[in-house]
């Protein structure tokens, strides 16, 4: 199956487990770009319960920028505080020094474009998970695509996908707020390690 996805920051467990299951991912880089969506945030489960991790970005054609030319704001400083927020959240879970090196660099780099940084986030994701998938880009928008399993709607950030079984797993928050489903894939990864790929395989429709 070809699975065609919206790039992600940090993409949802509801994204992942739709990446195991596609034999060829491909990310739209043509689409004029939403906002106020995975493609530039994510949600991680903090002192407070959900919280919002979002990039500032700049259109530099207005309302009608493709994706792929979605620029980071380098005038606010959202690595330190996204860091900061994730170190909060997961500093004591059983596998955020584990994995902690892997995923700072990323708050340590600077970026220009928006599809950068998130393609080598989630090249990352897949390698600490284990999964041999590779990513491609669209070379152009085609709205109606024929033979693929078109998720470009998908993936919001204010609602989790109902159709989804999310299996329980420990949170670190949980004891305060309960447990909080399809959430950021991270939340996954910190809390449950190596049975983080198991958990996303266990997922159904």
């Amino acid at each position: 199956m070809v699975a065609l996805f919206p790039t992600a920051y940090h993409p949802s467990v509801g994204y992942m487990a739709e990446v195991i299951l596609a034999e060829e991912i491909f990310v739209e880089a043509y689409e004029t770009y939403t906002k106020q969506t995975c493609r530039n945030r994510c949600i991680i489960f903090g002192p407070n319960g959900r919280q919002t991790l979002s990039i500032p970005v700049i259109k530099s054609n207005g309302n009608h920028t493709l994706t792929k030319d979605i620029l980071i704001s380098p005038h606010q400083p959202w690595q330190k505080i996204h860091w900061r927020s994730i170190q909060t959240a997961y500093n004591n879970s059983p596998f955020f020094l584990y994995y902690q090196d892997h995923l700072v660099r990323f708050y340590e780099k600077n970026y220009k474009f928006l599809l950068d940084l998130n393609l080598e986030l989630i090249q990352t994701l897949l390698e600490l998970l284990k999964i041999e998938s590779r990513v491609k880009f669209t070379v152009e928008y085609e709205k109606n695509k024929t033979n693929v399993k078109d998720l470009r709607a998908n993936f919001g950030t204010k609602q989790i996908d109902q159709q989804l079984n999310y299996p329980h797993y420990t949170q670190v928050f949980e004891p305060s707020h309960g447990f909080i489903p399809g959430l950021t894939t991270l939340d996954l990864l910190f809390n449950l390690g190596p049975e983080a790929s198991p958990y996303l395989k266990s997922i159904k429709k």
